[in-house]
């Protein structure tokens, strides 16, 4: 088993796939934290789905590198979202609703009326699931991986005392000044850019698990908020790495390899919590 895996670490697709999956697991987990808890989480499964409409548009309309189209969409996306949310004719979850099943019907239809391939049940599996396009990497897909991660983990390490301060109570951020609006506008922007590079990972249906597993996980055990995003990021960094290796290994689904190694995680963290509750 070890010859097999040093084997396979010696080709550059399975080298990209870890480290484009370890930066997207981190930046997810860091994000998931604040959304778990101001109950932002199902945005995160709504924007997925605007993304693979995104996709589905990209498609037809021949784009070569279709990852930019799809960051531009997903945000402006995430931006009326945020908007649209707070208005008193349409709540957010009916928005979040609304987009989720618009984007999803448009996408499929796209591709099944626009799509190249033959195999057009194979694309949109490979899409909503993430079967195989992390391990098909082009090299600028990963250094824009790169680039968007070092700049989500770079905003939110600046400004971690605002959010900090948006995400536990707004009423008293804005009656200290804060501008809370811009900070969850920030917020949205930036899982708008983790739902686009998630995708390569775990496909679109997948995202929200990379979202909600290693808070609650790390919530079981942990009550500071640093001490939760510092747990929250070791975990889904070690269930994303040791997800990728297996199905790489088992020949299995990524996307759904990663997201059960993350469901069984969140097990022994359950158990773990519980049992501390008891002490």
């Amino acid at each position: 088993m070890l010859d097999k895996l040093l084997l396979f670490f010696q080709y550059p697709f399975v080298i990209n796939a870890l480290i484009v999956g370890v930066l997207i697991a981190l930046c997810s987990s860091m994000l998931g934290v604040t959304l778990v808890l101001k109950r932002y989480s199902f945005i995160g499964d709504g924007l997925s789905h605007v993304a693979f409409g995104a996709m589905a548009v990209a498609a037809a309309a021949g784009f070569t590198e279709d990852m930019p189209f799809i960051l531009l969409v997903t945000t402006i996306v995430a931006i009326l979202l945020l908007r649209t949310g707070q208005s008193a004719k349409i709540k957010g979850d009916a928005a979040i609703a609304m987009l989720s099943v618009g984007a999803m019907a448009v996408g499929y239809l796209l591709m099944n009326v626009f799509s190249p391939s033959a195999n057009v049940s194979g694309d949109v599996c490979t899409t909503l699931f993430g079967s195989t396009s992390i391990l098909t990497l082009t090299k600028m897909q990963v250094e824009m991986c790169g680039v968007l991660s070092a700049v989500v983990i770079g905003v939110f390490v600046l400004f971690y005392h605002k959010i900090f301060a948006v995400t536990f109570d707004e009423a008293f951020a804005r009656a200290t000044g804060t501008p809370v609006d811009a900070y969850n506008l920030l917020l949205a922007v930036l899982i708008a850019v983790i739902i686009v590079l998630a995708m390569n990972l775990v496909g679109s249906l997948l995202i929200s698990a990379l979202v909600i597993f290693p808070a609650l996980s790390a919530m079981r055990v942990f009550r500071s908020f640093r001490s939760v995003i510092l747990c929250s990021a070791v975990f889904s960094v070690v269930c994303a790495f040791g997800g990728i290796v297996f199905s790489i290994l088992a020949g299995t689904p990524t996307g759904a390899t990663v997201v059960i190694t993350d469901m069984l995680a969140f097990g022994a963290f359950y158990v773990a919590g519980a049992a501390k509750g008891k002490e």
